[in-house]
């Protein structure tokens, strides 16, 4: 059976599409099937093909499963604000059901392992009712938390996971991924989560240029998500 995970961040730029990619990677070395989702995204480049997501297509590049955009990333943006503020600016409505709706068609592509990945951190709104968060419970799906490793990590990364299980979410895993290169006691930061966070660390990813995804792919071990 095909195995699919929600993706968070502890906040913006906690690094969750380069973790993903690099789980995607790792997972295409074993020679699983992959494919990964950005059902909505914020912020978008004028191309040849029309707006598209950075983020979006970066995971298109790393998943080894042909797919046409619009099933990646159905909902699109292009402000990089809080996505409901730009649907509210482009007169546009976003609910959980419509999101479920293009994740499970999309899904419905043979595979063996997928990612859904969110935008922003977990508790992101939608519209006035509803979160990005309802789409990993309403879809039944384990969450893995990418921790962006900077001062203050701690706390956002132990609310958050407080906020996941508050949810009825189960947290499959979570990744320290080291955003700030600079980031004083970072060892002991990660210990401190390895200590109170109870779920498996899939990996701690040491600071890295976007060129040396290799680097992250090494620091990781997917082996606790039974892939």
């Amino acid at each position: 059976m095909p195995r699919t995970f929600f993706v968070t961040g502890t906040d913006t730029d906690a690094g969750k599409t380069f973790v993903t990619c690099a789980m995607l990677q790792a997972a295409n070395e074993k020679g699983l099937k992959t494919l990964a989702l950005k059902p909505v995204a914020a912020g978008s480049d004028d191309t040849p093909d029309g707006p598209r997501n950075d983020d979006a297509l970066n995971l298109m590049s790393a998943m080894n499963i042909e797919m046409g955009y619009s099933q990646v990333n159905p909902v699109l943006f292009e402000p990089p604000i809080a996505p409901h503020i730009a649907a509210q600016e482009e007169g546009r409505r976003v609910t959980v059901d419509r999101l479920t709706g293009f994740c499970r068609g999309a899904l419905m592509t043979r595979h063996d392992l997928s990612f859904i990945e969110g935008a922003g951190g977990w508790r992101v709104p939608l519209n006035d009712r509803e979160m990005l968060a309802d789409l990993a419970k309403e879809m039944n799906l384990p969450v893995i938390l990418v921790v962006g490793m900077k001062l203050g990590c701690i706390s956002h990364a132990l609310l958050t996971v407080e906020s996941i299980l508050q949810s009825g979410c189960t947290l499959a895993g979570w990744v320290a991924n080291q955003i700030d290169p600079n980031m004083s006691r970072f060892q002991e930061n990660v210990e401190t989560l390895q200590r109170t966070i109870n779920a498996p660390c899939l990996g701690v990813v040491p600071w890295c240029s976007d060129d040396q995804q290799n680097d992250a792919v090494a620091s990781l071990d997917l082996s606790p998500l039974n892939i």
